[in-house]
């Protein structure tokens, strides 16, 4: 049985840093994320409209970050999105994940303990 994404609960990343990527990733040049939801920041990259600035907070987050939160355009996302992982998705803690946490107050995520029956020798 799989639990729920923790992105699902908290959506910090979303509020703590830019998400700045190359503009060949907008819808205009063939990308997927919407022309109109991102800022230019320099001759080839752009932001997130929101990111830009702090405090930061992406336009397309949804919800309270710790509460309950979604991305308005998760299919349509950037790159960077897609990459940025939370901490113990792929086995070890990320401490960016971590770090936008701590800035809302919320725990790390802690490391998964998975219980395992083991056999019974006579």
């Amino acid at each position: 049985m799989s639990e729920a994404s923790p992105c699902l609960s908290c959506g910090a990343c979303c509020s703590h840093f830019r998400v700045s990527f190359f503009w060949g990733e907008c819808a205009s040049s063939g990308g997927t994320v919407p022309d109109d939801l991102v800022v230019q920041i320099n001759p080839s990259r752009v932001a997130m409209i929101g990111t830009d600035s702090k405090p930061a907070r992406c336009c397309s987050l949804e919800g309270e970050v710790g509460k309950s939160t979604s991305c308005s355009i998760y299919h349509q996302r950037s790159s960077v999105c897609r990459e940025f992982e939370s901490s113990w998705s792929q086995g070890e803690a990320n401490i960016d994940c971590d770090a936008a946490r701590a800035a809302f107050g919320l725990p790390p995520l802690l490391e998964p303990i998975y219980a395992f029956e083991l056999p019974i020798s006579a």
